[in-house]
């Protein structure tokens, strides 16, 4: 008979998943990749499509930091600097989904699918803006505790 008192990986993931949803980190970038998949939809029916790519690369990117902070990867892999690889993302991100979306927003008349994926790209960029202020924060904490650090030499 198979043992049923032990956990699977597909159980564990998902533990995983619902707790860092939970964190502050998790919930921004989970709403981070809801916002960029519903502005992915508005863009891609509205009649001028070419403007999906900013939310589709966001949207990965989010996905992607989402997983690595998700399954504690940035603690096991030290070769890249993971707190500053998200404040990049995420700066470049706010300013990516604010000019596209002003720029759909103001030149979306009579497209009303456009019009509705700029106003949630607004959104999206002012929610990247704020990860990019909590990073930054983090950045310079984490940047402050390094200086005050002294290992006791003269």
């Amino acid at each position: 008979m198979a043992d049923t008192t032990g956990t699977s990986p597909a159980a564990n993931c998902l533990e995983k998943l619902k707790s860092y949803a939970k964190t502050p980190k998790g919930f921004i970038l989970a709403a981070e990749i809801i916002l960029s998949l519903i502005v992915l939809i508005c863009y891609a029916a509205s009649y001028y499509g070419g403007y999906s790519a900013v939310a589709i690369v966001q949207m990965v990117f989010a996905i992607v930091f989402f997983v690595i902070y998700m399954m504690e990867l940035d603690k096991q892999f030290r070769v890249v600097h993971w707190v500053w690889s998200d404040f990049f993302r995420a700066v470049i991100g706010a300013a990516l989904y604010i000019i596209t979306s002003l720029i759909c927003v103001i030149g979306g008349a009579g497209d009303g699918a456009r019009i509705a994926g700029g106003v949630f790209g607004l959104i999206a960029g002012l929610l990247f803006a704020y990860d990019t202020y909590t990073t930054y924060l983090q950045l310079k904490s984490s940047r402050q505790e390094t200086a005050a650090s002294t290992d006791g030499r003269v």
